[in-house]
């Protein structure tokens, strides 16, 4: 089979070989007129191998027959600019000795120019052929963002002709750029002008080529997009680019995430390695959303032992899997295993020895924990109390308690169990050191919304949100956990942190977003519906209470809780132990009073005969 790329520099080679003769016989043509006078013809036969083989040796320093035509630079004519100059002074040098017949200097001088003309030339006829094929194939792109991102995208998608994307224009706010160029790119307006544009060019999708937009601004962007039925891309932060260069292989699909507070570049990783590195670490709940990224950025730090401690099997043999296939020299050792077990507890402690132990077992969805009152006292409270006790009987050094925002000022059983979790940590007075950590919602966590919401989207619709001013806290589980890790290293003994979750997210405009990330238009094609408050939920979480105040850690991001007086030791020990009797009989009515009688500030929103409706109506649904 003939293969073409084989003879290609030849061709090449004997191609510019043709252009050298066919630009010294047009500059002696030139210089007389289109009529060579027979003397001056004679001339040129006799010096064109001359001027052909000086020009050809000079073109090879300067790597001429190497460049490839379809990604010529500025560099290359520059190049090629200086090969026929710096040939033509030395032909200027040598050729008159050949002949009797002076050689004219405007030949040399045409010669020159005409050659420089025809080699950037033919290199720019294959740009522009190559850009015009691509263009055909290609599918509009109109860009936000007429800066130095937009133009590096730009520049990389007309040096690229198997990209199968062409930018029509782009939009930005400022108003010194309205109706400039970039690369022939226009800037066709800013964001009041989208929907003319939209109608008035093919639009396939929209890239917003702003690196360093915060998430405040692209939230806003994407409300401004919400009507169109546009896919939505964008860049990598600015943070993620290494190099600051952007390229099209680096646009994904605008994310949730990007929507987000982004946790800071700054947290200093060599602390918690410190803390961590060259001890047994134990994960309770390590199957769990949290525990189970707990368990991940815990093996980073080189522990000497990691145990698992879960109760659900599968959620064990996912994340055990997972860790062993990360190749790390840290032991995994997986342990089924129920916190409220003391027998089952006492022994794992006893045969590992842990010396770190993050606390993620816990029961955590309000409304089936207020239809399940008993459950959540056991797990939540009887299963902390345990592990906290055979922890500080059995000499571990930290006890990490992984709480919630819901357990300030709390409206339901499971928020109270969270605030009665985090006194039993405060009220333990060995050699072991208690940490409370408390966030809100993570995304995508088991049970959260989001994963809730994509299902409801996937199915058509409509999404059900409890109500329009319904708010909440939301982070990205990687970066809630790896501020818990620097609360850990930062931790002092009963303290309480507080991870800062930036801004409050409407639980309707999360809604909207991402129905809008999905593909579709809110209210039009996928809509909203708003079913009221179930129990125990509140409209708008807190991450401090009433009588507690807040200071600020050696951390960033994270704040420390100066909490208020704590109920005496016997009193809460006789109360937990009312508690926790009730749970054990089944006795549901004494639940409320008695979680009360331990957390004043602990207010249900619902009574029980709203409880028992919302039962109903979920049997029913």
């Amino acid at each position: 089979m003939f293969d073409v790329f084989k003879y290609r520099r030849p061709a090449i080679v004997l191609f510019e070989l043709g252009l050298l003769g066919l630009a010294n016989y047009l500059a002696f043509s030139l210089r007389f007129g289109g009529a060579i006078p027979p003397d001056f013809f004679s001339l040129w036969l006799l010096t064109l191998p001359l001027v052909v083989g000086v020009r050809s040796l000079m073109f090879i320093p300067f790597r001429l027959y190497q460049g490839l035509w379809r990604y010529t630079s500025l560099w290359d004519l520059g190049n090629i600019a200086a090969a026929v100059v710096l040939s033509s002074a030395l032909i200027a040098v040598i050729v008159n000795p050949m002949a009797a017949l002076a050689y004219p200097r405007s030949i040399i001088l045409i010669d020159t120019l005409l050659l420089i003309c025809l080699m950037t030339g033919v290199r720019l006829l294959r740009r522009v052929y190559r850009g015009l094929r691509s263009g055909q194939r290609a599918e509009g792109v109109l860009i936000y963002g007429a800066g130095d991102a937009g133009e590096m995208i730009v520049r990389d998608m007309r040096n690229n002709p198997y990209y199968k994307i062409a930018p029509i224009g782009f939009i930005d706010d400022d108003p010194k750029k309205a109706g400039s160029r970039i690369h022939g790119v226009p800037v066709l307006g800013n964001r009041h002008s989208l929907k003319s544009i939209l109608q008035r060019h093919s639009i396939h999708e929209i890239l917003i080529a702003m690196p360093r937009a915060t998430p405040s601004e692209l939230r806003a962007i994407l409300k401004m997009l919400e009507p169109f039925k546009i896919p939505i891309k964008t860049l990598p932060n600015l943070s993620d680019l290494l190099d600051g260069k952007v390229t099209i292989s680096q646009i994904r699909s605008l994310a949730f995430e990007d929507l987000l507070q982004r946790t800071p570049v700054g947290l200093d990783a060599v602390p918690v390695r410190r803390h961590i590195k060259g001890k047994c670490v134990m994960v309770t709940g390590a199957g769990g959303s949290i525990g189970s990224e707990l368990c991940r950025q815990i093996l980073e730090m080189e522990p000497t032992q990691l145990v698992l401690f879960e109760r659900y099997e599968n959620s064990l043999y996912s994340i055990e899997n997972d860790l062993n296939g990360r190749n790390r020299p840290t032991p995994i050792v997986p342990v089924i295993g129920d916190i409220t077990d003391k027998f089952r507890v006492r022994g794992v402690l006893e045969t590992y020895e842990p010396q770190i132990v993050f606390h993620a077992a816990a029961h955590k969805h309000v409304p089936l924990m207020e239809l399940n009152s008993c459950e959540s006292i056991k797990n939540n409270i009887t299963g902390t109390r345990i592990l906290a006790q055979e922890s500080e009987s059995h000499g571990v050094e930290q006890f990490i308690l992984i709480s919630s925002d819901k357990a300030v000022n709390p409206s339901s059983v499971m928020g109270c169990t969270k605030r009665i979790a985090e006194i039993i940590m405060q009220s333990m007075d060995g050699m072991t050191d208690f940490t409370c950590v408390r966030f809100g919602n993570v995304l995508g966590s088991n049970g959260s919304v989001i994963p809730r919401f994509l299902e409801q989207i996937r199915a058509g619709g409509p999404v059900t949100v409890t109500h329009p001013e319904m708010r909440r806290y939301f982070m990205l589980i990687s970066e809630a956990v790896q501020l818990v890790l620097h609360a850990a290293a930062i931790g002092t003994r009963g303290s309480i942190y507080v991870l800062e979750m930036g801004d409050e997210f409407k639980v309707v405009d999360l809604a909207r977003n991402l129905i809008r990330l999905s593909g579709f238009v809110p209210d039009e094609e996928i809509g909203i519906e708003y079913i009221g408050l179930r129990p125990g939920e509140k409209l708008s979480e807190e991450l401090v209470g009433e009588n507690e105040t807040i200071e600020r850690s050696p951390a960033q991001r994270i704040f420390k809780v100066r909490p208020a007086a704590l109920p005496d030791r016997s009193l809460l020990a006789k109360r937990i132990a009312e508690l926790e009797d009730a749970a054990k009989g089944g006795r549901s009515a004494d639940i409320i009073p008695l979680l009360q009688a331990i957390v004043p500030t602990y207010r249900p929103i619902f009574d029980t005969n709203h409880v028992a409706s919302f039962q109903a109506s979920s049997s029913r649904r």
